[in-house]
């Protein structure tokens, strides 16, 4: 008879935290710690097609990133959105999805370690009961909670959370600390928290890689046209410049910056050329005006992306800070970043010893 997998369920307080980051980094430790483990994120959020079938993203991806075989992903029972809702609204959908839960996840072994990633945040879910102290409860889950640093407030919403959470949680990684931060973090917050009951099993620094976006997905957002370099779609853009200044100051501006996407009109032709010589990655041009040719041949020269975009300057710039603001982790640099992250700075062996699993666990 097979033993029975533990569960851990990595939720967050707010959307976009860094859930799936801390999957990837924490899944890669327990690899090497020669645990066998699983993943499954019961509530997905954003879906495409694959062939004839529908896939969750990032169960798609994660499962790739850890090697995982088919047996060790378990199933999504939801994909949340307006059309799920309108049905549950009206009672069209009565699906008793803890009693899914049960019959799917609990019924099938699946190694030592399931790690499940929770809803965007404490609440979502909550319709199907599938919000994350629900799956909690069902499967007897522990809860790891990832919380972005915004600052020493952050302490409220992370007590707020241990209330409702109770003693299920196990501990909380912060995340996206700037630099400067923190000593503040390490000597104030963190003992606080450990104080009031609540491991701290990591405190990660901000990475400016992490919060990047490549100019594909910037494409994408943007539904621009791509006029040079498509090949180079897989740069990552970690800033935004807006090029609306003089050229003079502009080149001060660039100067300043790394890896950025400069966003100006396409009439602005001096901007354009300050821009391709500092360090940009691509080239996001307004009002549909084409560049000159002898810009495309410079970025073409330096393998500069240039995207031409229907759109004002404003409404281009609140797309791509909104690109910016749900980030995600679906590029190989990134995911390498990731464990290097966890692997300095999360306490693998304080979880571990928490959830009651050793090394001597695993499989053979």
């Amino acid at each position: 008879m097979p033993k029975s997998a533990k569960y851990l369920l990595i939720g967050s307080t707010e959307t976009y935290s860094g859930k799936s980051a801390t999957v990837l980094g924490l899944s890669h430790q327990l690899q090497q710690k020669g645990l066998d483990i699983a993943y499954g994120k019961p509530l997905g959020t954003c879906f495409s097609a694959s062939g004839k079938t529908v896939v969750e993203e990032d169960v798609q991806f994660i499962a790739q990133s850890l090697n995982l075989p088919t047996n060790r992903i378990a199933p999504t029972m939801l994909a949340l959105d307006e059309v799920s809702v309108q049905k549950r609204l009206r009672g069209e959908d009565k699906t008793d999805y803890q009693q899914s839960l049960v019959q799917q996840y609990l019924q099938i072994h699946r190694g030592d370690l399931v790690l499940l990633e929770g809803a965007g945040d404490l609440t979502q879910g909550y319709l199907f009961e599938l919000s994350l102290l629900q799956v909690a409860e069902v499967l007897d889950a522990a809860v790891l909670l990832v919380a972005r640093y915004n600052s020493l407030l952050s302490v409220e919403a992370l007590l707020s959370a241990k209330g409702r959470v109770g003693d299920r949680l196990v501990g909380v990684v912060i995340n996206d600390i700037p630099n400067d931060q923190l000593a503040a973090v390490n000597s104030l917050l963190c003992p606080f928290l450990e104080q009031q009951g609540i491991p701290v099993l990591a405190t990660l620094p901000k990475n400016d890689l992490l919060r990047s976006v490549s100019v594909g997905e910037l494409v994408n957002q943007l539904k621009a046209e791509v006029l040079c370099r498509r090949d180079r779609l897989d740069l990552m853009v970690e800033s935004l410049a807006i090029g609306a200044m003089n050229v003079n100051s502009a080149v001060k501006y660039f100067r300043k910056r790394r890896n950025m996407a400069v966003v100006t009109g396409g009439d602005r032709v001096e901007i354009q050329q300050a821009a391709l010589e500092t360090s940009t990655q691509c080239l996001i041009l307004t009002g549909q005006l084409p560049p000159p040719a002898f810009i495309l041949s410079r970025a073409e020269e330096l393998e500069i992306p240039i995207l031409s975009v229907d759109l004002d300057t404003l409404t281009t710039v609140e797309i791509v800070d909104r690109t910016f603001g749900q980030v995600r982790v679906h590029e190989p640099i990134k995911v390498q970043c990731i464990r290097q992250l966890m692997t300095e700075h999360f306490d693998i062996n304080r979880l571990l010893s928490k959830l009651g699993l050793t090394a001597a666990n695993a499989l053979p």
